[in-house]
């Protein structure tokens, strides 16, 4: 027995100095694999780091000065089209309303009392027509009887006076007439100036109330009820109430390397990563190439990757492939 053990550890002995003596002998080459040669598609790889933005966001601005009497909304929160964000105060603006409406209410009343004017004018005129045809027989008839000496001088002169001034009554008349119209269209034009201002003061009203533009949800909120804001002019931004965005569609914008951009196309396939979510890759496409270098980064561009419904940031963008 002692001697089967003896002859196992000998085999071992020599077994173990002849796989030393092999690979001592092997080392001194480099190792080759090998494989069957098939047909591939090769694909270059860009890589770039970037920021992440909604694709549709905007900076809701204050339209109206003043302090904000309601802010409606919260940060984080989802808005629906058309739903009332935050309110400025409006107590000025409400009162040029109340007052133009007002002023509307007397201008469209005199127009109806100068359209009764109107009508009375024209009656007036049918009366002095009327009474005019009469005189007018009447001198007619005179001239004839004075004429064959059958009434005196003094009756024709009478005649002849009620004539004429039956003319001057049908002419005044007419006069009326025309000066009721022209107060008509003067009363009217006021009516329609005065609302033309009523809907600048109702604009003026309604942007003291913002509205969300679209769906979205509120990212950013850096003012507080009772704070005032301002409108902004020419050469000062004005206050901004908040931000809100579409998360819908997400854009990672990507700075890539001139010596890189020339690989890169519209519609390419990308694959984008988060920090945040180590281990997660997320698919996109590219949907813009930068015209121009950024200049604060010479030797860059960039380019925009969309993905719908999801946060994205990182990137690696694949050429089409093309056969090997």
């Amino acid at each position: 027995m002692k001697k089967v053990i003896l002859t196992i550890l000998a085999l071992l002995v020599v077994a173990g100095i002849v796989t030393f003596m092999v690979i001592k002998a092997q080392s001194g080459y480099t190792t080759v694999l090998t494989g069957k040669v098939v047909r591939q598609d090769l694909a270059t790889v860009v890589s770039g780091t970037g920021q992440i933005k909604p694709k549709t966001y905007v900076n809701v601005g204050a339209t109206s000065f003043g302090r904000i009497t309601h802010l409606l909304v919260k940060e984080g929160e989802h808005v629906t089209k058309g739903q009332i964000l935050a309110k400025v105060e409006n107590v000025q603006p409400e009162a040029n309303v109340e007052a133009q409406k007002a002023s509307i209410a007397s201008a469209t009343t005199d127009v109806s009392s100068f359209i009764a004017a109107e009508n009375t004018a024209s009656a007036n005129i049918e009366h002095a027509k009327a009474d005019l045809e009469q005189k007018q027989l009447d001198w007619d008839r005179a001239k004839a009887l004075y004429q064959q000496q059958l009434i005196s001088k003094q009756d024709f002169d009478a005649k002849k006076a009620a004539y004429d001034l039956a003319v001057a009554t049908l002419t005044q008349s007419n006069a009326a007439l025309v000066q009721s119209r022209a107060q008509t269209a003067s009363a009217r034009a006021k009516v329609t100036n005065s609302q033309a201002t009523l809907r600048s003061n109702i604009d003026a009203l309604d942007k003291t109330v913002s509205v969300a533009p679209f769906n979205g949800i509120v990212t950013n909120l850096p003012v507080r009820e009772g704070e005032t804001v301002v409108v902004g002019i020419q050469n000062a931004e004005g206050s901004t109430l908040m931000t809100l965005a579409d998360m819908s569609v997400i854009t990672a914008e990507v700075k890539v390397d001139e010596t890189d951009i020339v690989n890169i196309q519209i519609g390419q396939p990308a694959d984008v990563s988060v920090d945040a979510l180590p281990g997660r890759t997320f698919k996109g496409h590219v949907t813009l190439v930068g015209d121009q270098a950024i200049l604060p980064l010479h030797g860059h561009r960039h380019l925009a990757i969309h993905h719908r419904h999801r946060r994205s940031q990182g990137f690696q963008g694949r050429r089409h492939p093309r056969p090997a």
